[in-house]
């Protein structure tokens, strides 16, 4: 019997870039071989400048910086809003989650468009719909919740394409690196999102400028994408610059996102940190201010957006520092390492969440102490998140992951718990404090999310290193000549 190919019939082949052509329902293993030998034998550059993946990556954590500001922004003005409008809490809820709602409909669109069309230009749409929304917004008060619904494209469009041009950009620890800086800006931006908001309202005396500087901000960021950011090719870094090429439908997409249960499991978990995080975010401002009233001044409670920012910016550069210092320290030792980082952090978080709804009225250096200690906690699964969507993910699947991921996320998570607390609140007449002791059973479920994950996540990174040619693989069928090389890979 003939064997099925040589290396060296490979080598007239013009186009280079690696293929995944198979279907999901391939066996992982079954072509690592092939990969491999797609490798040049020539040394080969980088496809995007190691100056450039720098200045790209500054670019990137920019815009994110400012997506996250945009969100939480109408949160530090939020007691500002309800008196303007005469609203109640239920109502004031539901001015984040139109939000929310618009940016998970549209993440599968722009997820599918991000795994097969020029990444950049997806960016570049999308950022240019959320300045103008987000501008308009401000103007008239009475388009605010329509046009809060459309600020959503800008960051639907972003959140699912920048990760994956990172991935494209940098590999292994450095990539770990990356994706923590990149997402150490979700929980500074939340925060500056509070302050800005506050310190713009008050400067100006008119909250309505809360919602105009991350527009003028944002501007800039366009500006510089357009001229700095590159498209690099899918799965780049992995293949020394060559890329990977697939052409599969989308219902293949999801059909083997299914089949990854650490995929499923980790999303489920993040699900559960979106909901947690939403409703925390959009109302422990509100609830400080009203539980502080009774031992301190007004003046204080004025502060409250101010010391909640600063706590979230604070917590969220050391605990994603933390996180990625953790996974990077565990996981050649401990394969289930970044699941179970994930798992001590929900977990670890519920005491502290549940202290701090409770001492609030009464203590003031404790409340603030469990809420550092809870959402330095909960930062901890940010960076770590990411990198496991992106190793357990192939290159050409990346973005629909991260779509999907959004999606699910967003639409059982932040999407409806902000609204979710202000109707239990206002339906069972409770104490807002009472309301939020729905966040840390969530939490409880989130842990168990992730210790689930991390009893399938070594299989499933495994496999895609076989497939990237990353990991050797024993050959499947004898070789028919001794000069046959079958682990001709590059360290990537």
């Amino acid at each position: 019997m003939e064997p099925r190919a040589s290396v060296t019939s490979f080598k007239d082949i013009p186009v280079r870039r690696w293929s995944l052509r198979s279907s999901c329902s391939l066996p992982y293993g079954s072509f690592a071989n092939s990969l491999a030998s797609l490798a040049p034998d020539a040394e080969e550059k980088p496809a995007i400048s190691p100056k450039r993946a720098y200045v790209t990556m500054f670019v990137l954590c920019y815009v994110n910086l400012l997506n996250y500001m945009e969100r939480y922004t109408i949160a530090g003005v939020l007691t500002d809003i309800q008196k303007f409008f005469d609203i109640k809490d239920s109502t004031a809820g539901l001015l984040q989650t139109v939000f929310i709602c618009s940016f998970l409909l549209l993440a599968p669109l722009f997820g599918y468009l991000g795994d097969r069309y020029n990444r950049k230009y997806i960016m570049i749409g999308g950022l240019s719909v959320w300045l103008l929304t987000a501008t308009a917004s401000s103007f008239q008060f009475w388009l605010l919740a329509l046009l809060r619904g459309l600020v959503g494209t800008g960051e639907a469009s972003y959140s699912t394409v920048a990760p994956t041009i990172i991935s494209d950009l940098f590999t292994g620890g450095k990539r770990s690196i990356m994706i923590c800086i990149f997402y150490i800006f979700i929980p500074v931006g939340s925060g500056l999102g509070y302050i800005t908001g506050r310190g713009f309202a008050s400067l100006t005396g008119d909250w309505h400028w809360a919602l105009r500087i991350t527009p003028i901000m944002g501007a800039v960021g366009l500006i510089l994408m357009i001229v700095l950011c590159p498209n690099p090719p899918r799965g780049a870094a992995e293949t020394h610059g060559e890329g990977v090429t697939e052409q599969s439908s989308y219902l293949e997409d999801v059909k083997y996102l299914l089949k990854n249960k650490s995929y499923v499991w980790s999303s489920l978990g993040v699900t559960a940190l979106a909901f947690l995080t939403g409703a925390l975010a959009f109302w422990l401002p509100n609830f400080l201010s009203r539980a502080l009233l009774t031992v301190l001044c007004a003046l204080f409670c004025f502060l409250c957006s101010y010391i909640f920012g600063a706590v979230t910016v604070a917590t969220g550069i050391l605990g994603g520092a933390l996180g990625t210092s953790l996974s990077r320290r565990f996981r050649d030792k401990v394969p289930n390492a970044d699941p179970l980082i994930c798992a001590v952090g929900m977990l670890g978080s519920v005491p502290c969440l549940f202290i701090t709804i409770f001492v609030a009225s009464a203590s003031i250096p404790a409340t603030y102490v469990f809420i550092f200690l809870g959402e330095l906690l909960l930062s901890l699964n940010w960076a770590v998140l990411a990198d496991i969507l992106l190793y357990v993910v192939v290159p050409t699947r990346r973005a629909t992951a991260e779509a999907l991921q959004i999606t699910v996320g967003h639409l059982l998570g932040d999407a409806g718990s902000p609204y979710l607390l202000g109707v239990v609140r206002k339906s069972l007449m409770l104490y807002t404090q009472y309301s939020l002791l729905l966040c840390p059973v969530v939490g409880i479920v989130g842990g168990v999310f992730f210790v689930v994950t991390a009893v399938y996540i070594a299989e499933d990174r495994k496999a895609v290193q076989q497939l990237l040619g990353e990991e050797p693989q024993p050959p499947q069928h004898p070789a028919p000549e001794p000069s046959v090389e079958l682990s001709n890979r590059g360290n990537v």
